[in-house]
Parts: C-alpha cells; structure tokens; sequence
C-alpha cells in the first residue's frame, strides 16, 4: 500500500469514529444536548426552536459522514483516488464541520471554532488526497 492510500485510510478511519460517536450521542442523548445546545446559542440571533432543527440537520449529517466513511474503511474505499465511497464519507465530513464552525460563530465561541478548523484542515487534506 503506498502512503497516499494510508493517508487516505487514516483520515476516513478517524472522522468515520468521530462522527460516529457525535452522531450517536446526540441520538442517544438527545434532551441533553437539546439542553446544552439551547444554553451554548442563547445569545445567538437564532429563535430558540430553530436549536431542534439544527440538532436533528447536523445529526443526519454527521450520520451520513460517519457511514460513508465506515463503509469506505471496510470495503477498502480509501485505496481508491477519486469520487468512491471512502472520498464522499470525507467531503461529508466536511460538509458537518462547515455546520459545526458555523454554529460556533452564530454563539460566538471563538475557541471552539478554532478547534473545528483544525479538525477541518484534515477534512481538507483528507479530500485533496482523493
């Protein structure tokens, strides 16, 4: 295996388990995170019930990274360069850190969005190697 197809392996491994644990932890928990995430934008110009929805957007979305990117991990997707499976789970990826850095600015939490864009910079490698 050369080490773009490591790479490769490695970034769609690590966000298939990132977004497999968030996404199951807000569906598993999700009045506690309905709870934190309507004290984290209470400040944000959003309508409070506008937190639900997103809750239910970005867990849809960070499930669809999270599978795609597993299904990429186990049927050797991430051996390929191109659009496969492997390549959409990390533009999804992608796709989910967008949402997470744009509600952490909505709730003007600065170190938080600081930290997603580093997770989006590997999103951005990871995309780049495909």
């Amino acid at each position: 295996m050369n080490p773009n197809a490591v790479a490769r392996l490695l970034v769609t491994a690590f966000f298939a388990v990132i977004f497999a644990q968030s996404s199951l932890d807000k569906l598993l928990d999700r009045e506690g995170n309905l709870a934190y995430l309507g004290e984290h934008f209470k400040n944000a110009p959003l309508p409070p019930e506008a937190v639900g929805i997103m809750l239910s957007i970005l867990t849809a979305i960070e499930a669809t990274a999270a599978v795609l990117c597993g299904l990429g991990v186990l049927t050797g997707g991430f051996a390929h360069t191109g659009f496969s499976i492997a390549a959409w789970g990390v533009i999804m990826a992608g796709v989910a850190l967008l949402c997470l850095m744009l509600g952490q600015r909505l709730a003007k939490d600065y170190a938080g969005a600081a930290v997603i864009a580093a997770y989006f910079a590997v999103a951005l490698i990871g995309i780049a190697l495909y």
